[in-house]
């Protein structure tokens, strides 16, 4: 009866979501645990077996560093986004392209879905511009250039909807090209975000390494269950947010702006998309409009 009780719990929120499109975005401890990212596949399956349309995005960022550093080269970031020399992005490109997302799509296979491995440039579903960071020095304005670390012009769904209106669940990564050829790593948070926009999704739902949004960043225990765009702007804007938290913020508040109805920021761990979509506490961050 207790499994039941569960099954019955989770039925409004399955008949809420059918037919819906949710954007999950893979980081955290699934990015370094093959457990933890099979758990997430499953979720994810289980997600799209009750109805659910969903579209994953994945980063790599642990790992991209890790292969720089075998390579010797030091990762520098700026503002939580990678600076991106032409031979980072080479290893960008064989990381993402390359490892995770072939990894990602194997795991579905496995668990007997069927999932299709793209990155931004395929379809043109993301097309780039070069991002460059400004920043006041005084009376004076100060661009920083991270090299070839792009930002979305836009995103052209009609790739993803072809897909998934044929049983696929796509797998992206957040490599893309401009119309003039050149290859940008967008941050992942960020082009989440963006084809959750394009989409009208349902959920974004961004997975990571620390429970969700905290009050006191240095207190787990501060958690934010549930917390308004406006409230979160204003967090953002006192400067609370530092490191890789900035861009799941923006990512969050500019999807949120642009139709997507709520988003979500979790710790990636075991079953965590189904214990904070299908029960009433969640164990995460909600961010309403």
């Amino acid at each position: 009866m207790e499994k039941v009780k569960v099954l019955i719990e989770a039925l409004p929120y399955i008949r809420e979501f059918y037919g819906s499109y949710m954007v999950i975005k893979i980081g955290g401890h699934a990015m370094v645990s093959d457990a933890v990212l099979e758990s997430v596949v499953k979720d994810v399956l289980l997600l799209y077996y009750v109805g659910i349309k969903p579209i994953v995005v994945h980063g790599g960022g642990p790992e991209i560093s890790e292969k720089m550093k075998k390579f010797g080269i030091k990762p520098k970031f700026i503002d939580g986004l990678r600076v991106t020399d032409e031979e980072t992005m080479e290893i960008v490109e064989m990381v993402l392209d390359g490892k995770i997302n072939s990894k990602i799509v194997s795991m579905f296979i496995k668990n007997g879905g069927k999932a299709v491995g793209i990155s931004g440039k395929d379809g043109l579903l993301i097309v780039a511009k070069k991002k460059l960071i400004k920043r006041k020095r005084g009376d004076l304005e100060e661009v920083i250039d991270l090299g070839f670390v792009g930002e979305t012009e836009c995103v052209n769904p009609d790739i993803l909807k072809i897909l998934i209106d044929h049983g696929f669940i796509p797998v992206v990564s957040p490599v893309a090209s401009d119309l003039a050829g050149n290859i940008y790593n967008i941050n992942a948070d960020i082009v989440a975000g963006h084809i959750a926009s394009a989409l009208k999704a349902k959920k974004l739902i961004i997975l990571t390494d620390v429970p969700g949004i905290l009050r006191n960043p240095e207190d787990k225990n501060s958690l934010i269950s549930r917390i308004k765009a406006e409230e979160l702007e204003k967090m953002l804007e006192s400067g609370v947010f530092s490191g890789g938290m900035l861009p799941k913020v923006e990512a969050v508040l500019m999807a949120l702006k642009n139709g997507v109805e709520r988003a979500h920021i979790i710790e990636g761990r075991e079953h965590s998309i189904l214990l904070e979509l299908f029960t009433k506490e969640g164990i995460g961050t909600m961010v309403e409009p």
